[in-house]
């Protein structure tokens, strides 16, 4: 237990988790680690450290091409696939809810009128899925956005798939049975907010 009580200390540990468990072959610096998790350099350090010491990640030495096309060494981590609570591990990361839907709503309300919010893929739990995120609206601001989207990714753990349409664009394309429209709506999705019902 003392190992699961150590796993579980404090949001940025759980961030850091999920980068490297849905990442189970990529290799990050502690740099890129800081930088992917959004997470400040001391507590990113100490968190690290914890989760290599109870053995959920290992590290080892990378040779990259540095300044002058030389070749240096840096110090990498990586997820221990053979860690023994692995396999419980994701379904405690991952079968819990990521965000209830009124924060996904709250985060993305300065974005622009937003009209119609849909969840799928990573939020729902289908790998499958070709998008985890469709935002449809008007005046939408793409940067505010992509800042929103970012710091979801964040907390995620990697990079979210989605789209985003003004409304008339995406009405339209709804007509035309578009292929990107279709192979959201035509499969496992959850509308989180609706005010073009009869749109689709």
């Amino acid at each position: 237990m003392e190992v699961l009580s150590k796993l579980f200390g404090s949001g940025d540990r759980v961030k850091i988790m999920r980068l490297f468990i849905l990442n189970a072959n990529a290799s990050f610096t502690t740099k890129e680690v800081l930088e992917r998790s959004k997470v400040f350099q001391a507590p990113g350090k100490r968190e690290l450290n914890v989760l290599h010491e109870v053995g959920l990640i290992k590290q080892k030495t990378l040779h990259v091409e540095g300044s002058r096309k030389r070749k240096i060494s840096v110090s990498a981590w990586f997820l221990n696939t053979a860690f023994p609570f692995l396999a419980a591990l994701k379904q405690l990361l991952f079968n819990t809810e990521l965000f209830k839907k009124e924060e996904i709503i709250r985060r993305l309300k300065g974005s622009g009128r937003v009209k119609v919010i849909i969840t799928a893929g990573i939020f729902i739990n289908d790998e499958d899925s070709r998008a985890d995120l469709l935002i449809v609206g008007d005046e939408l601001r793409k940067s505010t956005i992509e800042k929103t989207i970012k710091s979801m990714e964040a907390e995620i753990g990697r990079e979210l798939s989605y789209g985003v349409f003004e409304t008339d664009d995406f009405r339209y394309r709804v007509s035309v049975c578009d292929k990107f429209i279709r192979d959201i709506l035509d499969y496992s999705h959850k509308k989180i907010l609706n005010k073009l019902e009869d749109a689709f």
